[in-house]
């Protein structure tokens, strides 16, 4: 019978295990550009690299996301030229490559025609002059519409964020919204969580075994622990992932980030986290709010131990399992964009990648670093159930994790 009791136990922490893999990549919404113009990436031995994606996986990543917007026909020159080109028909192309590689596929919905992020949420434009309630439809309608032809095409996403960046909401006017509570310029929480509900509904039924990430950035920490708490109120609101945006220019010092990721764990102990945007610079400041110098040095090596650094304080979090680079892919521009990405993962003068690159790999290790099972109760250290919540003692039979071991009892 105790026989019995322990394989059910280690296959429950196998099925447990499953749940618990980390995911970690870039946004590579350009990639396709890249390609088209010719660019020619390599690894840190100078040979080209036929297959990019293929390339992505040796070296260990596992996933990737990719932008959509409803019309990018319709946004300035400025904005295009700038790589605002992602509409349905791109998307499918590049995400059914991502699948077909063996990656796994983050679908970054903006409902806008272009750029989205906490300053910027303008209505579509075709949508522009509809009322609320038919705006609530036009999101359902349109976010099943792309899930269905993305599933036909065998470009399933795994994550979907319906939404970009939304601190302050989407959708403005009518969803344009506080964080701490209340709207502005005429948006209210109900109609911002109206057309988050939609969309959520729509994905959901086009895609019930992708998970939701609601996603959120850094430029103050109230914001994101007040959206959260504030969302946290509306029940037709369903999601499985906190994202998050933190670039440290912008946002801070990374132990100002980790107080916001405490904050979360502790408020939110059943959702996830993800980093879904990062980076750092190897060369000029890419924002400037902080400077980070002291630490982190504006060359390739002060891009590494950043990089590095980061990855170990997100390890020492069980319930972050996402990190994506936004941009990673930005290479030698060619004139895809006018924009120039400082903190982009290629040399543009080699179009080799920084050491930056070849560190993501190390989110995932984290799993190998958590030792087999045991079931010496005498070992010391905190304890943790496998959720990752602490306790005190291990109460009831099961597995727990105590000193980076897992334990038996």
């Amino acid at each position: 019978m105790k026989i019995r009791t322990l394989f059910l136990s280690i296959l429950a922490f196998a099925a447990i295990e499953g749940n618990a893999q980390k995911y970690v990549g870039g946004d590579i919404s350009l990639l396709t550009k890249y390609e088209e113009a010719g660019v020619i990436y390599k690894d840190k031995s100078g040979n080209t690299v036929s297959d990019v994606l293929a390339f992505f996986k040796q070296e260990g990543l596992n996933s990737m996301r990719v932008r959509l917007f409803v019309d990018p026909s319709k946004a300035s020159a400025t904005h295009q030229k700038e790589g605002v080109v992602q509409d349905l028909d791109y998307v499918i192309a590049l995400g059914k490559r991502i699948k077909s590689a063996g990656l796994s596929f983050m679908l970054d919905f903006h409902y806008s025609d272009t750029w989205t992020d906490p300053g910027k949420h303008s209505t579509p434009s075709a949508w522009n002059g509809m009322t609320v309630e038919q705006i609530t439809q036009r999101v359902y309608d349109y976010t099943k519409e792309c899930l269905n032809k993305l599933n036909e095409a065998g470009a399933t996403p795994d994550f979907i964020q319906p939404g970009n960046e939304i601190t302050y909401g989407m959708l403005w006017p009518t969803g344009h919204i506080y964080p701490a509570g209340g709207g502005q310029d005429g948006g209210t929480w109900d109609n911002f969580t109206g057309y988050l509900a939609s969309a959520i509904k729509a994905c959901k039924e086009s895609c019930p075994s992708a998970q939701i990430v609601i996603q959120t950035e850094m430029s103050k920490a109230a914001n994101v622990t007040n959206f959260y708490k504030t969302l946290k109120g509306y029940a037709n609101i369903s999601y499985d992932i906190l994202g998050l945006s933190y670039y440290p220019d912008y946002h801070g010092s990374m132990a100002n980030f980790e107080n916001v990721i405490n904050s979360l764990e502790k408020d939110y102990p059943d959702k996830k986290i993800m980093v879904v945007e990062t980076g750092y610079s190897y060369a000029w400041h890419i924002g400037n709010t902080y400077n980070l110098e002291s630490t982190y040095p504006l060359t390739e090596e002060g891009q590494r131990k950043f990089t590095a650094d980061l990855i170990t304080m997100l390890n020492n979090h069980s319930s972050v399992n996402g990190l994506y680079w936004w941009w990673p892919e930005d290479n030698g521009n060619k004139s895809v964009t006018t924009s120039w990405w400082n903190a982009a993962l290629y040399n543009h003068n080699t179009g080799q990648p920084w050491a930056a690159f070849y560190e993501l790999k190390n989110f995932l290790s984290e799993d190998a670093s958590v030792y087999g099972i045991s079931t010496d109760g005498e070992i010391n250290g905190n304890i943790y159930d496998l959720s990752g919540r602490h306790i005190t003692e291990m109460q009831k039979p099961g597995i727990y994790i105590k000193n980076k071991r897992k334990i038996l009892k």
